[in-house]
């Protein structure tokens, strides 16, 4: 296992040109729907209840995201050995569809398709590239062996079952393809030891809770959960799935420009403005919805999160995690 820390010191609009698919994949037709929760829109269907808002705000945030991941990666689109021309390419849990418009503007040769529950990709796309309204935690109905790499990034809390999940990118890859899986610990650590041995400071407090409300709805946040000492469930998942070659990175993401490292305050700048812009929308399910909370303590905890988070001296970060791994050949 390669372990590679990097140091530190409105309402939606549905865009039409979006298809739900009628033949071939799986049955979506009640994915478009959703709800308005103090004015946020969440996605909702009969299988999707979906926990973080899916509007003008988050999208914002997903493209933030990819940014920043852009910057940590050295302006890699992926991790995972690629090669080769005429690739097929899946990107599960697309979101805006900023991952897969990249790789196939950067690969014309490649055959890009993206699915997602919430149809927010853009209606203008490379004529390589192609989106699917679809629901992941369903059985997929692609082809088996139809894809030379699979990509998923940011689905905690979303899927119901990860080892399904990975023995399906498993079954759907290619003999000698590659999956890549890209997720944030929720864990808020900080690189001032006074806070970070302090149980009852509030960053302690944040991923415990969507832990909490994961496990009561099924969905869990603990995917890349990393006590330092046992393999992460992704790590897990994707061996039992039967990949090989298996490589796990792990990066520290800083929250804010608190680095001295220039670089890594340029990620720290934008990792900070998507965490400050997120905050309420991804706690207003799992926390008022799920456990209960008052819309009031709801504020009053994100307002005591927020301040903590701006303060250079709490010099707070997340670890990032990817693991990807290859499906043997036939």
């Amino acid at each position: 296992m390669a372990d590679e820390p990097a140091q530190i010191e409105p309402a939606l609009q549905v865009q039409e040109p979006v298809e739900t698919p009628d033949d071939g994949y799986s049955d979506a037709g009640s994915i478009r729907e959703y709800r308005t929760i103090r004015g946020r829109t969440f996605q909702t269907s009969n299988t999707i209840d979906y926990w973080a808002p899916n509007d003008e705000q988050q999208i914002e945030g997903f493209d933030i995201t990819h940014h920043f991941m852009m910057l940590l990666m050295d302006n890699h689109l992926f991790g995972a050995p690629i090669q080769g021309r005429n690739l097929k390419v899946l990107d599960v849990g697309t979101g805006t569809g900023v991952w897969a418009i990249d790789v196939a503007e950067e690969n014309e040769d490649f055959d890009v398709i993206g699915i997602d529950i919430s149809p927010i990709q853009p209606g203008w796309v490379p004529p390589n590239c192609q989106f699917f309204i679809d629901d992941a935690q369903l059985d997929w109905t692609f082809k088996p062996d139809e894809f030379d790499f699979i990509h998923a990034r940011g689905l905690f809390g979303g899927i119901d079952n990860w080892q399904k999940l990975y023995d399906q990118a498993f079954r759907h890859l290619k003999p000698g393809g590659w999956f890549e899986s890209v997720e944030a610990d929720s864990q808020v650590r900080s690189q001032n030891e006074e806070i970070e041995k302090d149980p009852k400071h509030v960053f302690k407090q944040w991923a415990p809770l969507f832990w909490q409300a994961g496990d009561i709805i099924g969905k869990t946040f603990r995917v890349a959960q990393d006590d330092g000492q046992n393999p992460i469930i992704m790590e897990t998942c994707m061996r039992r799935a039967g990949f090989v070659d298996i490589v796990h990175k792990k990066w520290r993401v800083p929250v804010g420009p608190w680095a001295k490292d220039p670089y890594l305050k340029e990620v720290g700048e934008y990792a900070g403005l998507y965490v400050d812009q997120g905050l309420e929308g991804w706690a207003l399910r799992p926390l008022s919805e799920i456990l209960g909370w008052t819309y009031e303590e709801l504020l009053v905890f994100i307002a005591g999160m927020r301040n903590e988070l701006r303060k250079k001296s709490a010099m707070p970060y997340f670890n990032y995690h990817m693991v990807y791994g290859r499906k043997p050949e036939a």
